[in-house]
């Protein structure tokens, strides 16, 4: 029974130091994606900013200026990149505008974004675009990767199109997780026109505000907190600011198209950290427990059975079990030990012998 029950635990003990290594090489690099489906959305709020009144082309003070960014998951174009390549890709159409403090849009600007559904890298298809355009981007854009490790990356910037580094800063803590900060400045830079400006207003369009002699500049500072687990931010903030320039030497003094401290809304981070708080435990099962808990289970059941198999071995010679040699007076004399001719050559398979041998057995009986 001790011997079965030992190359069980030895069996267990290979499988589970098997397992560890598997699921963390293997499965985990495939298992662990970005749904295709995922839908979300955030709403980010700037306290006490100056948005464009375009009636007027001026700078207004707002009580709240207010940012809505949805993410919403289109399953059939990332179905048909499966089919067409084997990838497994996450394409969002997203979307981002601007309400000022009487809920009014000021501008409007839509986006596809795809990348690999693993990795977070760019992949190339399915209407990549920034407000209509063609883009190729290059770095990430809203999510970190998996196992987001303490580096710089490039973060794509859809004002300026371009990608440019985010620098890594060090950990923080945050409600008692562990996380990386990461910031990135873009310097004053020239973009376009959103295409979607506000309604109301006759005659205005991205090109009526260039053919007057306008240009548009931004620069901002974002900052994000990362779970390195899931690469999901816990939190972002952005010093946005935006302007209106005429062209050097014209003397004319920019208008502030916007500027405000962008942070995420109060019930919004709490929904966002309770999401991440959980898929964290998800990821770290499947990335650490697993891998490290499995081995150290194998190797308790490998102690185990070389326990068993001791006691299986000392157990019929302890308790004079069947194959165990007699003294000659067990049976009253009625059977005597065989001569050491007729002793087996060796003791069976697990069963020792005892503290003399068979010779010295026969040579006292002898005497």
């Amino acid at each position: 029974m001790h011997r079965r029950l030992s190359l069980v635990l030895v069996a267990l003990a290979a499988f589970l130091a098997t397992l560890g290594p598997m699921m963390r090489w293997y499965d985990y690099p495939r298992v662990v994606e970005v749904p295709a489906s995922q839908y979300q959305a955030v709403v980010l709020q700037a306290k006490d900013a100056t948005l464009i009144d375009y009636g007027t082309l001026t700078g207004v003070p707002h009580q709240t200026v207010t940012i809505v960014q949805t993410l919403k998951g289109d399953t059939a174009a990332a179905a048909a990149e499966k089919k067409r390549t084997g990838r497994d890709v996450v394409v969002w159409d997203g979307l981002s505008y601007v309400l000022g403090t009487d809920g009014k849009m000021i501008s409007s600007i839509p986006e596809v974004y795809v990348f690999d559904a693993h990795s977070q890298e760019p992949v190339h298809c399915c209407g990549e675009s920034v407000d209509g355009d063609p883009v190729t981007r290059t770095g990430i854009e809203y999510k970190f990767p998996f196992d987001t490790q303490p580096r710089d990356y490039q973060y794509y910037d859809p004002q300026t199109r371009t990608s440019a580094p985010i620098h890594y800063q060090g950990t923080r803590d945050y409600r008692g997780m562990t996380v990386y900060y990461f910031e990135q400045t873009i310097p004053w830079t020239q973009v376009v026109f959103p295409k979607t400006m506000p309604a109301g207003i006759t005659g205005l369009t991205p090109a009526t505000i260039t053919a007057l002699g306008y240009q548009r500049w931004y620069t901002t500072t974002r900052e994000f907190w990362v779970d390195p687990v899931t690469g999901a931010p816990v939190n972002g903030e952005e010093q946005h600011h935006e302007e209106l320039r005429f062209a050097k030497g014209s003397g004319r003094a920019p208008v502030t198209v916007f500027q405000g401290d962008v942070k995420i809304r109060s019930d919004y981070l709490d929904a966002t950290f309770g999401q991440v708080r959980s898929q964290r435990q998800l990821v770290l099962a499947l990335s650490t427990y697993i891998p490290w808990g499995a081995p150290l289970l194998g190797a308790v059941m490998l102690g185990l059975a070389f326990l068993f198999e001791v006691r299986g071995r000392k157990r019929p010679a302890r308790n004079g079990g069947p194959d165990s040699v007699g003294d000659g007076d067990e049976d009253g004399g009625a059977r005597q030990v065989p001569p050491p001719e007729r002793a087996p050559a060796a003791p069976l398979l697990g069963q020792p012998f005892g503290p003399l041998g068979f010779d010295q057995v026969d040579q006292s009986e002898a005497r």
